[in-house]
C-alpha cells in the first residue's frame, strides 16, 4: 500500500448526511483497511472524502447529482476563477429566490458551481429542496470565511477523479482487490430525501448483492433499522448513536450501523 500524508479539509456547505458527527469512526475504519484505490459512489458534499489525511494511489468521488460533481470539479480546475465569480454574492432571501429558480442548464459551469455553493450555503439545514436559512449571530454568506474552506478543498482534490454515474457503474469499474469504497446511501425509509426518482428502496438489496460479490473491501454506514440489519447481517456491523440537529425542534438521537467485510476493531470508536 502507497499512501500520501495530505492536510485534510472541511465540507465547503452543509449537506444532509454530511456526516459531521460519524466521520472520525469512518475514517478511523478507512485507515486500518489497506487500499491502493479508495471510491465513493454517494460523495456528497465529501463529509467524509475531505477529512481524511491519507491519499492512496487512486482517489475516486462520485454523486449522481450533477451540481456535486460540476462544483467539486471546478474547485479542482478553476479555483481562482471561481474566487472570482464569488466575490459579487451577496447574502439575500431575494437572490436566493431568484437562483433557486434559476435552471442551472442556462448557466455556464463556473456560474452553476458558484449557485450551488450559494443555495447549499444558504438553505436551511443544507436540504436539497431547502428554504433561505436565518443565523441571529453571523452572516452564512461571507467570503472572507469561506476562502480558507474552499482553499483547502482545493488543495485536498488534487488528483481526484471525478465520476458522475449511478452507484452500481462506479462499484463494477473501479472493483478490485487493492480498492476500499465508502457508500454512504440514503437512509432506509428517506429514499427520497436527495432527490425524487433518484433512488428507491430495491436499491437497498442490489447495494448487499454487489457488496456480496465485491474483490474490495468496503465501509457502508446506513441507519439501524431491523431491515438494515436484515440486509446486511452477513457482515461485520458496528452501532454507533448518534445526535442529529436538522429539525427546528432540536437533536434528534438515532443509531447508525457501520457495515464493512473486513474486521475492524471497535475501540476505534
Amino acid at each position: 500500500m502507497t499512501m500520501t500524508k495530505v492536510a485534510a479539509a472541511a465540507p465547503v456547505a452543509p449537506w444532509m448526511g454530511g456526516k459531521k458527527a460519524l466521520h472520525q469512526a469512518i475514517i478511523a475504519r478507512i485507515e486500518r483497511i489497506d487500499h491502493s484505490t479508495y471510491v465513493e459512489p454517494f460523495a456528497g458534499m465529501g463529509g467524509v472524502f475531505l477529512r481524511r489525511k491519507w491519499r492512496p494511489r487512486l482517489e475516486v468521488m462520485n454523486d449522481l447529482n450533477g451540481e456535486i460533481v460540476n462544483l467539486f470539479r471546478i474547485l479542482q480546475r478553476h479555483y481562482p476563477q471561481f474566487l472570482e465569480i464569488l466575490r459579487f454574492q451577496v447574502a439575500s432571501r431575494k437572490e436566493f429566490e431568484r437562483l433557486r429558480k434559476t435552471d442551472p442548464a442556462t448557466l455556464t459551469d463556473l456560474e452553476r458551481a458558484a449557485r450551488f455553493l450559494y443555495l447549499q450555503r444558504l438553505a436551511f439545514g443544507g436540504q436539497v429542496s431547502g428554504v433561505f436559512g436565518v443565523a441571529k449571530d453571523r452572516s452564512r454568506f461571507r467570503l472572507s470565511a469561506l476562502e480558507p474552506l474552499l482553499d483547502a478543498a482545493h488543495s485536498r482534490l488534487e488528483a481526484v477523479v471525478f465520476e458522475n454515474l449511478d452507484w452500481a457503474d462506479v462499484v463494477r469499474r473501479y472493483d478490485g482487490p487493492g480498492t476500499l469504497f465508502y457508500l454512504d446511501p440514503p437512509y432506509y425509509g428517506g429514499e427520497s430525501d436527495y432527490g425524487k426518482g433518484l433512488f428507491d428502496r430495491n436499491q437497498f438489496e442490489a447495494i448487499r448483492a454487489a457488496l456480496d460479490d465485491a474483490a474490495g473491501a468496503f465501509i457502508l454506514s446506513i441507519n439501524d433499522t431491523p431491515k438494515t440489519r436484515e440486509l446486511f447481517g452477513a457482515f461485520h456491523l458496528s452501532e454507533v448513536e448518534l445526535k442529529y440537529t436538522v429539525a427546528k425542534d432540536g437533536a434528534t438521537v438515532a443509531n447508525e450501523l457501520l457495515v464493512s467485510n473486513r474486521q475492524v476493531e471497535a475501540t476505534l470508536l
